[in-house]
């Protein structure tokens, strides 16, 4: 029975790894610019897009400067800036290409946190600290004529640590990257829904008393 239901939850699960392959995701890396927050959130200005990858056909691009990238958190809900905290989701998010290489020449992703940022204090050593920023998003992607509902993940890394306290801190960004995928079909995720609601009837039914 067991062996039935694992091998009826793959054949659930593999048309949604299909639809989430990475020929459909779009991928984007940005170095630069500074992230300052407060309690009020935190917010990424002056950051350079350095390579785009996968977005509408056009294979790998990079180069010293391909648009920019920028963002905003929601309100912070726990921790502080100095040792680590969790923001809520919310704020904005937004990706430019400046026209290099055939990428657009404007706004091409439009979106927001869509959960939880997370915001960690790693201490190398020799008095070195770093942060990382990580926060799940979502939002609109343009591909020629085509807006594209795309939900992704961003992870943005420091190196070199600004004047900050436990309520307002300013670091640059060493580097950063954004993946974005479009959102399943409805109908994929009613089939999910369906084939694990026939499952959990399988199963009720076979472990039913006797």
């Amino acid at each position: 029975m067991r062996r039935v239901v694992c091998m009826a939850l793959l054949a659930l699960v593999l048309p949604l790894s299909a639809a989430a392959d990475s020929s459909n995701q779009v991928d984007f890396g940005n170095t630069g610019g500074t992230l300052t927050g407060s309690d009020a959130g935190m917010a990424l200005s002056g950051s350079t897009l350095t390579s785009v990858v996968n977005y509408d056909g056009l294979g790998t691009i990079t180069g010293n400067n391909l648009g920019s990238l920028s963002f905003s958190t929601g309100a912070l809900l726990s921790g502080n800036l100095t040792t680590g905290a969790t923001f809520a989701a919310g704020g904005s998010f937004q990706i430019a290409t400046n026209g290099t290489n055939g990428l657009p020449d404007g706004v091409i992703f439009t979106g927001s946190f869509s959960g939880d940022v997370s915001w960690q204090r790693f201490i190398v050593g020799n008095g070195v600290t770093e942060y990382t920023l990580t926060g799940p998003i979502s939002g609109i992607l343009v591909e020629g004529n085509q807006n594209i509902a795309v939900v992704g993940l961003t992870v943005q890394l420091t190196v070199s640590v600004g004047s900050g306290s436990h309520n307002t801190i300013s670091i640059m960004i060493a580097s950063g990257n954004t993946n974005l995928t479009p959102v399943p079909e409805p109908g994929t995720l009613g089939l999910l829904g369906t084939g694990l609601l026939g499952i959990a009837a399988l199963v009720r039914q076979r472990y039913k008393p006797r």
